[in-house]
């Protein structure tokens, strides 16, 4: 009897630590997996991939589940400059993007022109299935002008 309680005590270390290393949701994590994959040259259609993981660098790395889209065959993510992901980004950050089961490393650039179609797109991925949520990024006359804009480029 004693063991039992010791097992499962270890099953439920080990299950929170696995819940608070994977992103979970909003909840950020610190492990990304997947399998280390070259960048292709082209990338695939991601008009079906709703979310992907996005690792970012630091002295405690963040993973993030986040919406990606497609503009110009190059694949991009917004986020709100006050993240914690956005904000360790900066200029331009190393970062690891998993989509399915490949990982692939990338730069995070941030756009600075053109970001109103890449914002388009983005928009127009996610409303069919997101309508509450892309109308009130619509709603918000600022949303534009203050989101955060990165190109996922090949390095």
């Amino acid at each position: 009897m004693k063991i039992l309680k010791i097992l499962l005590g270890v099953v439920v270390v080990v299950a929170a630590a696995l819940a608070v290393a994977a992103p979970i949701g909003p909840m950020p994590g610190i492990f990304i997996g997947g399998t280390d994959t070259t960048p292709p040259a082209s990338w695939p259609d991601t008009a079906n991939v709703h979310e992907i993981r996005l690792k970012v660098p630091g002295g405690l790395p963040r993973v993030v589940i986040i919406w990606v889209a497609e503009h110009d065959g190059e694949l991009h993510v917004v986020g709100d400059p006050a993240s914690g992901w956005v904000q360790k980004i900066g200029a331009t950050s190393p970062v690891q993007l998993r989509i399915g089961d490949n990982t692939y490393a990338v730069q995070a650039v941030p756009v600075t022109e053109g970001r109103e179609a890449i914002l388009e797109a983005w928009l127009a991925k996610y409303e069919p299935d997101y309508p509450e949520i892309v109308e009130g990024f619509r709603a918000r006359s600022d949303a534009a002008s203050s989101a955060s804009v990165f190109r996922l480029q090949r390095s």
